[in-house]
């Protein structure tokens, strides 16, 4: 079984040699039927023969091209705070992947906190969420969490994100690379937002963006950046990244895609000691539990590192008595933000002004 890491070193080809060479030619040969039916899906949507619901209220869908983290979570927040901030009721719907025994997943005991008093339904039936948001909830727009590729439910406003690190998916679809579909799919975005752009060159931010208006000529381009403002443990207290100067730091991550917690780390720890990574919305168990404290004994670790996705199925303030952070991410804008805000106010106004 492969760590996400793995699999992306297999697949970008940074693993060299017969094996991995023949592993890439079997997970070809998987990724050809995988695309084919998701193609036949697409053409049964594109030519009107697959039915589309669409509920009374805009809904604005955040979603990705590819497996993994791409930012969506901070995407949701800012979009949700700005409708708020503008006197709109805002809903959020999602599949609620990870959840257990009917629970909220990760993703959603996040936003649970960071937005407070927003309704989150999570249901594999996206429509009949969408549809019992508005009848419990009477939004005036509806959030759409990763439904890019959700497409019996209708969206007035797609964003899709591409995370710079791996922003195509290394041109293959799953299994072979990372994406969920052909790159042509990206066609259907009405917005594309380029995540932690900040740790890529101007010149490669600049060959992303003219591919993806090859792609997508229609679509606004954002550039955004991830940046860790603050660290936060299970008890709701806060604490300076400055907390982690020269002291020996543990991390590890249950994410889609790892490289992006590690650029994270590598922008605010000096010294880190042990690295631990496990599969996207991992459920810890107490075993997990020791073995990460059993590695940052180890290290001599100081301090314990995660994200917040992970901190809240820990609901732990340290590890053998070391303590656990989780970093705080805040989404900036590097460029395109009058462009989506246009496209948003142009959405949603109307209902504001309509009552």
């Amino acid at each position: 079984m492969f760590n996400p890491s793995q699999f992306r070193n297999l697949v970008s080809g940074r693993h060299r040699g017969v094996g991995p060479s023949l592993t890439r030619g079997l997970l070809r040969a998987f990724e050809l039927p995988y695309t084919l039916a998701v193609d036949r899906r697409n053409r049964r949507y594109d030519g009107g023969h697959s039915q589309v619901h669409r509920v009374d209220v805009p809904i604005i869908s955040v979603g990705n091209l590819t497996l993994g983290g791409t930012g969506k979570t901070p995407m949701v927040k800012w979009l949700a705070q700005r409708l708020l901030a503008a006197g709109a009721r805002v809903a959020l719907v999602s599949r609620g992947y990870g959840a257990a025994n009917g629970k909220q997943n990760d993703e959603a005991i996040e936003l649970a906190e960071a937005l407070p008093g927003v309704p989150h339904i999570q249901n594999r039936d996206r429509v009949a969420a969408a549809n019992d948001a508005v009848r419990e909830h009477y939004p005036k727009v509806i959030i759409l969490d990763d439904g890019f590729q959700h497409r019996c439910l209708a969206r007035d406003l797609d964003i899709v994100l591409l995370d710079a690190l791996e922003p195509f998916g290394f041109n293959h679809v799953f299994p072979r690379g990372t994406l969920r579909e052909p790159l042509a799919g990206l066609a259907r975005a009405h917005a594309v937002c380029l995540s932690r752009a900040d740790a890529i060159a101007p010149r490669e931010r600049a060959a992303i963006q003219n591919r993806v208006a090859e792609l997508a000529p229609q679509a606004a381009w954002c550039e955004l950046a991830h940046s860790p403002i603050r660290l936060m443990n299970s008890r709701g207290e806060s604490a300076p990244l400055e907390t982690l100067a020269n002291k020996r730091i543990a991390a590890f991550c249950g994410i889609g895609n790892p490289a992006g917690f590690r650029h994270t780390l590598n922008a605010i720890v000096q010294d880190l000691v042990a690295w631990r990574e496990f599969p996207d919305h991992h459920s810890y168990t107490p075993a997990d539990v020791a073995e990460l404290t059993n590695i940052a004994r180890d290290a001599q670790a100081e301090a314990i590192l995660c994200t917040h996705k992970d901190l809240v199925k820990l609901r732990a303030h340290q590890l053998g008595g070391i303590p656990l952070w989780a970093v705080t991410i805040e989404m900036q804008f590097l460029a395109g933000q009058p462009d989506l805000e246009r496209l948003i106010d142009q959405l949603v106004s109307p209902r504001l002004h309509g009552g």
